[in-house]
């Protein structure tokens, strides 16, 4: 990562974990609480429906449940700020897309992080005014994404490369890529500041539904299957190393409120909508969630192959150095725990 994006990210984190109210930046205090118990484990989402296993797990107090007592959160608009916080301590996991992931292991060159479970599949569109009919149409317009580097700038710029669009880190070239908090992007689209966005649900439903927009491509229409890794559950790998209890107790958590929302989705839509009206003070319309839980499996499997995949695809955006994967993925708690509920096991290939 660039040295200028990695202290847009840092200082992003620091913004969001100040506002967040729950966490505390100085991070790395792994030590024990009274009577010798582990402190709250610090976690990290986003207000994003991908990532609903978060969302739920703490909403219908899963997470609680298996930990023992409530994780500390703390919210993230995109994955770089996420990781930022990672390495400082500040969480000890996050869930976060695959493309922050392998950044992550590139930078502490294997060292710091680890990813132990997937959390969701799908729920990415590129959304853009009605006149843009394909690739053709997208020449001197300004396309926004949640943040450069992220899992969908990376998508939206191999996208447009694949295309015969140039789309530079500085602005410059066929399309002008915006990188802009999720937040913003609806208003921005409305104003006409922007002509598209290739972004997460619920955002992309809203700028259909809301914003008059239409959808000029589902990205899961890019992969095998149609299946792609868009959030995954990773961890400080000195956390995991000093407490796998916790561990394996958070990623019992992650099972149970995956099957929660895959047995109960009116139940896991509200318990979703819940937690982002607590977020944001504004719930959000039915139809924009009914459209987002549409299009996203929620699942364990990390689908590990889309994640490579991923990683090659930035690589030849000139957004990340050649790196070796290899080791990335621990699956053995997770599976240990799926086995023990006799469900399928998760591979990291």
């Amino acid at each position: 990562m660039h040295r200028s994006l990695r202290l847009r990210a840092a200082a992003a984190a620091l913004t969001v974990l100040a506002g967040a109210g729950t966490l505390s930046a100085c991070g790395g205090d792994d030590k024990g609480g009274k009577d010798g118990a582990s402190a709250p484990l610090k976690l990290g989402y986003f207000p994003n429906i991908t990532h609903a296993t978060a969302l739920v797990g703490i909403q219908k107090g899963i997470f609680a449940k298996h930990l023992g007592v409530a994780p500390k959160t703390a919210t993230f608009n995109a994955g770089p700020a996420a990781v930022e916080a990672l390495f400082s301590g500040a969480v000890d996991a996050t869930f976060v897309g695959p493309n922050p992931t392998v950044n992550a292991w590139s930078k502490s060159h294997g060292k710091a992080v680890k990813v132990i479970s997937g959390a969701a599949s799908g729920g990415v569109s590129f959304v853009v005014k009605p006149g843009i009919n394909g690739p053709q149409d997208l020449k001197g317009k300004k396309i926004a994404t949640p943040q450069l580097g992220n899992t969908q700038d990376v998508a939206l710029r191999y996208w447009l490369k694949k295309n015969g669009l140039s789309a530079n880190k500085d602005g410059s070239g066929d399309v002008k890529v915006v990188p802009q908090d999720n937040s913003q992007t609806l208003q921005t689209f409305q104003q006409g500041s922007i002509d598209g966005a290739w972004v997460p649900e619920p955002y992309a439903s809203r700028l259909i539904l809301e914003g008059k927009g239409k959808k000029l491509l589902d990205e899961s229409s890019l992969w095998p299957g149609g299946k792609f890794v868009i959030t995954n559950l990773i961890v400080r790998r000195d956390f995991a190393d000093k407490h796998p209890d916790q561990v394996k107790k958070l990623l019992a958590g992650v099972v149970e409120a995956t099957d929660y929302i895959n047995s109960d989705k009116p139940g896991a839509e509200q318990a979703t909508n819940d937690a982002l009206t607590k977020l944001s003070g504004k719930p959000i319309k039915q139809n924009v969630l009914d459209a987002a839980f549409k299009s996203i499996t929620f699942t364990t499997d990390p689908v590990a192959s889309s994640l490579v995949a991923g990683a090659r695809h930035a690589e030849e955006i000139g957004l990340l150095d050649k790196v070796d994967l290899t080791g990335i993925y621990d699956l053995g708690p997770l599976n240990d725990v799926l086995k023990a509920q006799g469900k399928a096991q998760v591979s990291d290939k």
